[in-house]
């Protein structure tokens, strides 16, 4: 069941230590599956471990995290090959398509490569839930700050774009971070963005930012703007708690 506008939740979090397993799902995953509004069955999640290089270990682990929860769970690897004939039908047919932090720069480049920025369009236009932490938050947008280089972030520009704005992830927990996504928004190589603490998700409907949602007491959001002069305002935003 699609949700009734394109939907994209956009997070540091989601995801944590398990009691029995590897992993377990936190509430701002619990929040993609009710935008999802499934009823009558268990939820479909897809899983991309693209940015992990499609590492079977990560993937196994959100299995598991899955089956703990009763959700019915698939997965897209491209690498050696992608594992289904119809990239973009199997994302039609999924609820949430819940993508994995690592490298962003290689997430893009190999959904290029594979088509599968496309499959990840048309499935956000036919109201499948796309939602992800880190790497699968700063690809929705147009760019944001990423380590896929090296250990100095550097900015990254070429996001799908779906959403208008950048997007800063580990806000409060990465010490680069903050400074050099400002730096960039107030050089103008970064569009105005949204950035998350950890523990903090962007709810976006359409191409427009609704709220910012949080399961962390104290973590915050935060929007960022050029100010016309080469710097920046910060305007921390409200964080309902989950």
């Amino acid at each position: 069941m699609p949700a009734d506008t394109p939907t994209v939740l956009a997070t540091s979090g989601g995801l944590r230590e398990g009691l029995r397993t590897r992993w377990e799902f936190s509430p701002l995953t619990d929040l993609a599956i009710d935008l999802a509004g499934v009823t009558g069955r268990a939820p479909r999640i897809c899983f991309v471990a693209t940015a992990q290089g499609d590492n079977p270990s990560s993937i196994h682990g959100l299995y598991d995290a899955a089956q703990v929860r009763g959700f019915t769970a698939s997965h897209l690897s491209l690498v050696p090959m992608p594992n289904v004939d119809d990239v973009e039908g199997h994302l039609l047919g999924q609820d949430v398509v819940w993508v994995c932090g690592g490298s962003v720069a290689a997430l893009l480049a190999l959904w290029r490569l594979h088509g599968v920025d496309h499959a990840m369009r048309a499935a956000w236009a036919a109201g499948v839930v796309l939602t992800g932490v880190s790497a699968g938050s700063i690809c929705w947008h147009t760019g944001g700050t990423t380590d896929s280089f090296g250990p100095e972030l550097r900015p990254v520009t070429d996001g799908l774009a779906l959403l208008p704005f950048s997007n800063g992830v580990h806000y409060d927990s990465e010490t680069q971070r903050r400074p050099l996504f400002q730096r960039l928004i107030g050089e103008r190589a970064l569009d105005a963005g949204y950035a998350t603490d950890d523990g903090v998700g962007l709810l976006y409907r359409g191409t427009k930012f609704v709220e910012a949602v949080g399961e962390k007491d104290s973590a915050g959001a935060y929007f960022v703007a050029a100010d016309g002069q080469g710097g920046v305002t910060e305007t921390r935003l409200d964080v309902r708690q989950l």
